[in-house]
């Protein structure tokens, strides 16, 4: 019969809960929508330096051979210092939940004790991981909010000092311009990417409203009905479809009485330029991770007072950001 002894063994120790917390189980693996926008990667420090430079690029003027050559200038360069975002949660495990657990079959005492703990593991990590899709759907809107959804983690805007770009495109009085108009957006985000990477494609992020009102289009029922023989009136479009060299989706996220996404809104993303939409995993505050690569969860134990069980703690200490704020578009309907 197990006891409380049991979580001195190794399995339960720093290295190895951070390693189950950060193992995806089978078949519970959800991956976002704004998942594959986001380069990931550890960093050994606790907050994070953008370096901003003014990369933009201009011609190489034609001279005769021998003739002095234009010189190619270092780009004037700026940085942004940002910290790292602490979110931690515990819970416990009592000693009356372990003190019956036996061997059953070809699972010891410690294997069903370890099942025990890991399915605690697999709710925080479900908590810290919709916090972070969260913050990541702040930094393509350009504003961090924490879990209340009213306190101000990260305004990119003021940060980087610079405003908002938003296109409005009339979607529910206009019957006319709207591919002219989702042009204008696509440019607005080239001037901004300028010559530093390719664009290799678009995305939308769509609000529910503004899905709605998109769809209800003239101009864009019209386009559909005469490409595709009309099953666009047919078909579900939340999962998405492609107008004007954009790929549209719904996006939806909601904990609580937080929502994820303003539901009249868009956001144009250009795709294929790289590191636009960053996360970054800073170490967790444990002497023993101390300057080491950050990874995405981390997680411990310690014993409570008189025995009385274990305290677990899982934590996250991401960075989501946008580095070029303004190559990003609001779209309003």
């Amino acid at each position: 019969m197990a006891t409380l002894d049991i979580f001195n063994d190794s399995a339960f120790g720093l290295t190895s809960l951070t390693a189950a917390i950060n193992q995806n189980p089978e078949g519970q693996a959800s991956p976002d929508m704004l998942d594959a926008l986001f380069s990931e990667d550890g960093v050994t420090t606790t907050s994070v330096f953008i370096d901003r430079q003014n990369d933009s690029l201009d011609l190489v003027p034609a001279a005769e051979r021998g003739a002095p050559a234009s010189p190619t200038r270092s780009p004037k360069r700026d940085g942004i210092d940002f910290r790292t975002i602490h979110l931690p949660t515990d819970g416990v495990v009592l000693a009356d939940e372990v003190q019956n657990i036996r061997a059953f079959g070809r699972e010891s005492e410690l294997e069903q004790v370890q099942g025990f703990v890991d399915k605690r593991l697999l709710k925080m990590r479900q908590r810290l991981t919709a916090t972070i899709r969260y913050h990541r759907m702040g930094a393509v809107a350009g504003q961090i909010y924490d879990a209340d959804g009213k306190t101000l983690l990260y305004d990119l805007f003021k940060q980087f000092g610079i405003k908002q770009q938003v296109q409005a495109l009339g979607l529910a009085t206009s019957t006319s311009g709207i591919l002219q108009k989702i042009v204008a957006a696509q440019r607005m985000a080239e001037d901004v990417i300028a010559g530093a990477a390719p664009i290799t494609g678009w995305q939308a992020v769509c609000g529910r409203g503004f899905m709605d009102a998109m769809t209800a289009n003239e101009d864009i029922r019209q386009s559909f009905q005469r490409i595709n023989e009309g099953t666009f009136l047919v078909n579900n479009y939340r999962g998405g479809f492609p107008y004007a060299g954009v790929m549209w989706k719904e996006y939806y996220g909601k904990l609580g009485s937080t929502e994820f996404i303003d539901t009249n809104s868009a956001y144009l993303i250009p795709t294929g330029v790289p590191d636009l939409l960053i996360t970054r995993f800073a170490p967790a505050n444990h002497i023993d991770v101390v300057n080491t690569t950050g990874v995405p969860y981390y997680a411990s134990l310690e014993m409570m007072k008189h025995g009385a069980g274990v305290d677990l703690l899982a934590q996250s200490n991401a960075l989501n950001i946008c580095t070029r704020p303004r190559a990003i578009i609001k779209l309003t309907a």
